[in-house]
């Protein structure tokens, strides 16, 4: 295998991947087997996590193409995210019904459970990065998540800043099942949605700045909200087409109506004989 001898080479080596890029996509068919979602109706989820899937794959072609100041790979391990949160969003839609419970924060509680653990796996299988053996108190280090990330090394602090999108849409929906419990409009919750979900952000920034506040190296405040109102972009542009589909699917009509702890709608018939009554 050549010499023995001579001046040492330093090679810096990654573990592989324990986890297969189609691990996501069998769980949310997996998800499909569970009882209240046999049924053709739930199957429609596929339309807007594939879209989602392709339409970030090929910006992530294009930005490949043109001249960007990110290292190499950074690009690639960005765009994983939103597909990420696609996951997560997806399995959110599809356990909605097992969510529902009588307290409101108990709801929101396993919201935020299946959409950040569901998003960690989904980045996790889609990025390549194995469970690596690092410490969990390793994962509140910020500089290392910054090494590990353009390194690409497991990759594990990394996994804090993915909770974020998480802890975000699920007080974004929160507000949003607020505002409609006296007014159940999809203008309503849009308008709701488009107002709550950069302030959330904006306030997870306003937090990660003072906690960044004491690093010699920090960033000014208008840097964290900039990042954070683009945070909020990326989240809405994910969860629009799930919105949609909730809009024009009963199912998953009365699954977003479970996430946001409203009322669901009462079959025709009961409604019929009430109306009689």
């Amino acid at each position: 295998m050549g010499a023995t001898e001579g001046p040492p080479v330093t090679y810096n080596w990654t573990a592989a991947g324990l986890m297969s890029p189609w691990l996501p996509w069998l769980a949310i068919l997996a998800l499909l087997a569970l009882k209240p979602n046999r049924g053709w109706s739930a199957w429609w989820i596929w339309l807007p996590l594939a879209g989602l899937a392709a339409g970030w794959h090929c910006l992530e072609l294009a930005l490949q193409n043109s001249k960007t100041d990110l290292p190499e790979g950074v690009l690639g391990i960005l765009l994983n995210i939103p597909v990420a949160l696609a996951f997560g969003l997806a399995a959110l839609w599809l356990l909605a019904s097992h969510l529902r419970q009588r307290q409101c924060f108990g709801t929101l509680l396993g919201m935020l459970i299946v959409l950040a653990a569901f998003t960690v796996f989904s980045f996790a299988a889609v990025a390549g990065w194995g469970l690596g053996t690092e410490s969990i108190l390793g994962l509140l280090i910020p500089r290392q998540a910054s090494a590990t990330a353009v390194a690409g090394e497991f990759g594990l602090p990394v996994y804090v800043l993915l909770v974020l999108p998480a802890l975000a849409i699920t007080a974004t929906l929160a507000l949003c099942g607020l505002a409609c419990r006296w007014r159940q409009r999809k203008w309503w919750f849009g308008l709701w949605l488009f107002l709550s979900l950069p302030a959330v952000w904006i306030v997870l920034s306003a937090l990660l700045h003072g906690w960044f506040a004491g690093s010699p190296n920090g960033f000014p405040l208008i840097v964290f909200i900039m990042i954070g109102l683009f945070m909020a972009a990326v989240c809405f542009a994910t969860m629009l087409p799930f919105l949609i589909l909730s809009w024009s699917n009963d199912l998953f009509r009365e699954r977003l109506k479970t996430l946001l702890h409203l009322e669901p709608q009462k079959p025709i018939s009961q409604q019929t004989e009430q109306e009689q009554l």
